[in-house]
């Protein structure tokens, strides 16, 4: 019984679960950093993006 529990403790400290936590903090540092890189294009797509989106918008409405 006591070789079990051992075992059971090695492999608790065996484990690499905590890793995940790791890749996800730089995954996230890297896009915000993309975005922090790469924003004056990042605006000017989604405002080109808004005012299509406005233009069409006003063109049903008036076209109702």
């Amino acid at each position: 019984m006591p070789g079990s529990i051992k075992s059971l403790v090695n492999s608790f400290c065996a484990e690499e679960d905590g890793m995940g936590v790791v890749e996800v903090i730089l995954i996230i540092v890297v896009l915000i950093s993309l975005v922090i890189i790469f924003k004056s294009q990042i605006t000017s797509l989604v405002n080109s993006i808004m005012s299509s989106i406005k233009k069409d918008a006003e063109g049903v409405y008036k076209g109702s």
